[in-house]
């Protein structure tokens, strides 16, 4: 009888577990919207911008950008007058084929024997849907 009682109870947490894993893969499988695909998308080119990687946030870039501007050119746009210390995407609203984010930036202005500390800039930007992909857009 006692291993009957194990047994019962090992197999109900054995479908327990399942259920419990079951219900959370679907929950994995739910496409991402637009507004948290452009986010991370969104994220990911700030954090290379600060990084100084600027190829990997050339290459976020739109198709089109990309065919008239090579990657120095891009990178030649951001001079360096601001140091960015933080980035955050605030704000992602989605219509059709475009975005805009809200970004906010912790920049420290480089101005010689002032210690102005960090200041927070807002700047929006677009994000256009591209060949199924999400892309900055940048003026040409």
């Amino acid at each position: 009888m006692v291993q009957n009682t194990t047994f019962r109870r090992r197999m109900g947490a054995i479908v327990l577990a399942a259920g419990v894993m079951a219900l959370s893969g679907c929950a994995a499988f739910k496409p991402a919207t637009p507004e948290q695909i452009v986010e991370q998308r969104a994220t990911e080119y700030w954090k290379a911008r600060v990084a100084g990687q600027y190829d990997k946030a050339y290459a976020l870039s739109t198709p089109s950008y990309r065919k008239t501007r090579t990657a120095d050119q891009f990178k030649m746009q951001f001079g360096a007058g601001v140091a960015v210390k933080s980035v955050e995407v605030t704000k992602v609203t989605c219509e059709g084929e475009k975005c805009t984010t809200q970004v906010k930036l912790g920049v420290q202005p480089a101005v010689i024997g002032s210690k102005l500390g960090t200041i927070d800039s807002y700047l929006n930007e677009t994000w256009l849907l591209e060949d199924g992909q999400w892309w900055h857009y940048q003026d040409l």
